[in-house]
């Protein structure tokens, strides 16, 4: 089973060019795809409705988008253009249930800042049933990223209480609301992965670790060599790896494989690949 994480930064990538195609080609091969930084209606990646044309580049892969940053495209009300950024995820898969966090914001006078948040997916594979994690902490300070890795953590710990989307009897007053599905099943594994905007030696980075989760990259030993993002203004250009894919202890003995792929150049972000052993006698 092949996962990938990546920040897309809306497609604009090293040459300053906007090809959602190219990300789209960078991906296809995975059955899981998590992407941050996808957005609907900016101007400067030509209005596009990037989730919708995603969707129509990957046929093969199921959907969800969610916009944590949601405000007024300007306009009439026809139409009704919301300006929207957030993450998206794709699988192979059926994504049974899906539900947006939107975690905790700082104010900073003097810098722009938005929301940020974690777009969770629930998916029978033949891992087991997975909850993935497609996270995107804040870029300007470490305090703020700390409150939000705290805050989903408090989200994460209630999962085995709350028992998924719905639960208990399908049909209340006479309405079925499970419209003849059964409940969504006990998560078996989780995935938080996506773009930390924090480096291995940071305290975002050991609370993450201290938390029960294991860096993909270092079950698979390939710490050494895994930058995934490319400052280009600085001199020479500065490598940081920011973007990880950490897994519950369920999965560390799964992992096959592990690369970054430094040949794409769809954005200032480097895709991160896991491999994973789904054989059923595992």
């Amino acid at each position: 089973m092949k996962f990938v994480t990546y920040n897309i930064q809306f497609s604009r990538g090293k040459d300053d060019r906007y090809d959602l195609k190219r990300i789209a080609d960078t991906v296809r091969d995975a059955d899981v795809i998590a992407l941050q930084e996808v957005e609907r209606f900016w101007p400067r990646s030509g209005m596009q409705d990037q989730p919708a044309v995603l969707a129509e580049l990957l046929r093969g892969h199921y959907l969800v988008f969610a916009p944590v940053f949601d405000v007024h495209a300007g306009g009439p009300p026809t139409g009704n253009r919301r300006r929207q950024f957030g993450n998206l995820l794709l699988s192979k898969y059926p994504i049974l249930a899906s539900r947006m966090v939107v975690l905790p914001k700082h104010h900073y006078p003097e810098q722009f800042n938005m929301y940020q948040g974690a777009l969770e997916g629930v998916m029978q594979t033949p891992l087991g049933v997975l909850s993935i994690w497609n996270v995107h902490l804040g870029y300007l300070a470490s305090a703020e990223r700390m409150s939000q890795l705290a805050y989903l953590r408090e989200v994460a710990r209630r999962i085995p209480d709350e028992r998924g989307a719905w639960s208990g009897p399908g049909v209340l007053q006479g309405n079925d609301w499970s419209c003849g599905s059964p409940p969504i099943p006990d998560v078996e594994h989780t995935i938080w992965c996506g773009d930390f905007n924090s480096q291995p030696d940071s305290r975002e980075y050991e609370f993450v670790t201290s938390a029960g989760f294991s860096d993909a990259a270092a079950t698979a030993g390939e710490q050494a060599n895994a930058y995934t993002h490319i400052r280009q203004h600085s001199q020479p250009p500065l490598l940081r790896r920011l973007d990880y894919c950490f897994l519950s202890d369920g999965l560390i003995d799964r992992v096959t494989g592990y690369r970054v792929d430094q040949e794409a150049i769809g954005s200032d972000h480097q895709p991160v690949w896991v491999e994973f052993d789904d054989s059923a006698g595992h």
